[in-house]
């Protein structure tokens, strides 16, 4: 690492750079401070100030190389699968909503659920969901319109409801087999997934018992109104059953959100509907989730630039000196990953951008690479689960149209999780062969 800052020119553009992120987060914070709205100031516009910052800097240097750069962050796979999502969901859920799909859930839903019982049980089935599909922003692209509806009209908190969703998102984001940053953080650590999963689920589990009871003791005392399903019910809900019975069934998000369209689609059409009207909800569904490809193109672009110039290399050099035992090197890879999180938007990217460094790390420390894919998976979530610009958030909010701020305080899982995390590297060292099976062989 350090062979690439012996270039003065490198080390002074890696240090220019990073104050194009820290452009964003003087607009974005300041504004919301100054304002006390998250949504004073567009994530947007903030990013297109970074944005532009970022290409101005170094005039020496062609612009076109420098549009380069941006382009290709911008064009990174990761980004554009989370573009594709955005579209199909948006399509989706406008679709189903203008079929009645999601009002026949929620009735479904508040006819066979206790009423005091449905925090804790909305938080425990998108985590069983969430760990089946092994995407944060599938499981909340599926699940939040009808999370809307129930809140509604059950009398809970829409923002306890969605924050609900969104917890439960990252407790299959984080361990399940078939998630990005599982693939991700075990690839890097060049570690088992399975020894992965156990280092995992002794921070994860505790945190989700935890959060159960939370939300058993928050249920008590709630009351919903008696829904009564007829046939009209059960069949407006075959496009949301559909797409979670998929999911579910380990069939990729994109098609799954695919098949709920075209069922939505067949519904109307043997009901006798427009379906002309049904097809403007589905364009209509995707241009709602504009402002959201945008910001995601925006921050990929952002990324490309940071990362061309070195940026992430020296944030990391500068990680290493702080570093002086085992437990100071864990810390190391926690910050590390957060920090990647907060400049990239996106926790399979910010792992996958600190990875190599971290395994370095890992050896010279005596860290299990279980353990150091653990630490990456889990601070990348926790942080991407508590970003007000990450595309989760984003994303729930748009389909809640509830701001970031109203959120943010109802993140209960994702806070659990980080506490269980930074208590777990405090804890005294267990053998490794009890921890990660596939050690002891």
């Amino acid at each position: 690492m350090s062979h690439l800052f012996q270039n003065t020119t490198y080390t002074n553009r890696a240090r220019w750079i990073l104050t194009a992120p820290l452009l964003f987060f003087l607009l974005y914070t300041g504004s919301a401070l100054a304002s006390g709205d998250f949504n004073a100031l567009p994530v947007s516009v903030a990013f297109m100030a970074a944005a532009a910052w970022g290409l101005l800097l170094f005039p020496q240097v062609p612009f076109s190389r420098k549009l380069q750069a941006f382009t290709r962050g911008a064009a990174h796979r990761d980004i554009m699968m989370m573009l594709w999502i955005f579209m199909m969901a948006g399509a989706f859920a406008e679709s189903a909503r203008s079929q009645g799909a999601v009002d026949a859930t929620v009735s479904f839903t508040l006819q066979y659920m206790p009423a005091d019982m449905l925090p804790a049980g909305l938080f425990v089935a998108t985590c069983l969901i969430s760990l089946s599909i092994g995407t944060s922003v599938g499981a909340i692209a599926a699940l939040m319109p009808v999370a809307v509806g129930i809140a509604e009209q059950s009398g809970n908190s829409t923002s306890m409801i969605v924050g609900i969703i969104i917890g439960g998102a990252f407790f299959g984001d984080n361990l399940s087999f078939i998630s990005d940053t599982t693939i991700a953080a075990t690839r890097t650590q060049h570690c088992a997934m399975r020894d992965k999963f156990w280092a995992n689920l002794q921070i994860a589990l505790p945190a989700a018992f935890i959060a159960v009871f939370l939300y058993v003791v928050r249920g008590q005392g709630s009351s919903a109104p008696v829904q009564q399903c007829g046939e009209y019910v059960y069949s407006a809900a075959l496009p949301y059953l559909a797409v979670l019975l998929l999911a579910v069934a380990g069939v990729q998000v994109l098609l799954a959100l695919f098949i709920g369209i075209i069922s939505s689609g067949v519904l109307s059409w043997v009901r006798g509907g427009d379906l002309i009207s049904w097809a403007s909800s589905l364009g209509h569904g995707m241009l709602s989730m504009g402002e959201l490809i945008c910001v995601t193109l925006l921050a990929g672009g952002l990324l490309g630039l940071i990362r061309h110039y070195g940026g992430m290399a020296y944030l990391v050099q500068l990680m290493l000196r702080g570093i002086r035992g085992g437990r100071t090197a864990q810390l190391g890879i926690a910050l590390m990953v957060s920090l990647s999180n907060l400049c990239t938007a996106n926790n399979t990217v910010a792992i996958l951008t600190v990875g190599d460094i971290a395994r370095t790390i890992a050896e010279r420390f005596r860290i299990s690479p279980a353990r150091a894919a653990s630490l990456l998976d889990t601070f990348s979530c926790l942080v991407q689960g508590m970003l007000p610009y990450g595309a989760q958030l984003l994303m729930a909010s748009r389909l809640s149209g509830l701001s970031a701020a109203q959120l943010l305080p109802e993140l209960t899982y994702p806070a659990l999780l980080g506490t269980c995390a930074l208590i777990s590297i405090f804890l005294p060292k267990r053998p490794m062969k009890k921890l990660y099976p596939s050690v002891s062989k």
